[in-house]
């Protein structure tokens, strides 16, 4: 087992449930329940909802209102302290710090990287800033390039940079046309399988 192994790991749809899609059922507005498992272009998905946003008057403390209530997966915090206890763990998500820290709360306080949201003081959200291009894929090959092997696991088209380009890439909890688009990389459900996954992989 190599100290120098970083496990790369998604966060909305692998440990917590999607926020928008938890939004739109607490909005009434179904067509939030848009994501990267169905929009792989993440710009053009993040305008959109911000029109949405803005054409129903709902702005960040709406959403965080909701997300206040959202528990982690069952069984999400376990996994992760069983992982975190044998490897460096970092989250790697395209959610925004305003929406992500309640979470990181339940989850124990892994270390996440992700993107932020630019907010007019009224609470409207008026743009969102994206910590660099292809951030999933950018930060595995950054971690690559000073010395460590990473090891990635996602639910989305937005993590298959990440899944590909890394040493061991799984997929967990994903949909049946990734599954079908990418029948080479192993595909998990539970949270005990992709663990022994990932341990078989350190």
């Amino acid at each position: 087992m190599s100290n120098l192994n970083v496990v790369c790991l998604d966060l909305e749809g692998v440990l917590v449930p999607e926020i928008w899609i938890a939004f739109a059922q607490a909005s009434g507005i179904p067509e939030l329940k848009r994501t990267t498992r169905d929009e792989p272009d993440y710009d053009k998905l993040m305008k959109w909802r911000l029109e949405i946003l803005k054409q129903h008057g709902l702005g960040l403390k709406e959403i965080q209102e909701t997300i206040a209530k959202i528990d982690p997966m069952p069984g999400a915090k376990e996994f992760l302290d069983k992982l975190r206890a044998k490897t460096q763990v970092l989250i790697l998500s395209d959610t925004f710090t305003q929406f992500a820290t309640p979470l990181m709360q339940k989850l124990g306080w892994p270390t996440i990287f992700c993107n932020t949201l630019e907010v007019a003081e009224n609470g409207d959200i008026v743009g969102y800033k994206m910590r660099c291009e292809k951030s999933k894929l950018s930060t595995v090959q950054a971690l690559q390039s000073v010395g460590f092997e990473t090891i990635s696991a996602g639910d989305s088209y937005n993590d298959l940079g990440m899944i590909l380009n890394s040493k061991a890439g799984f997929l967990f909890r994903s949909t049946e046309k990734i599954k079908q688009d990418y029948p080479d990389l192993p595909a998990y459900e539970e949270y005990d399988d992709l663990l022994a996954a990932i341990e078989k992989a350190l």
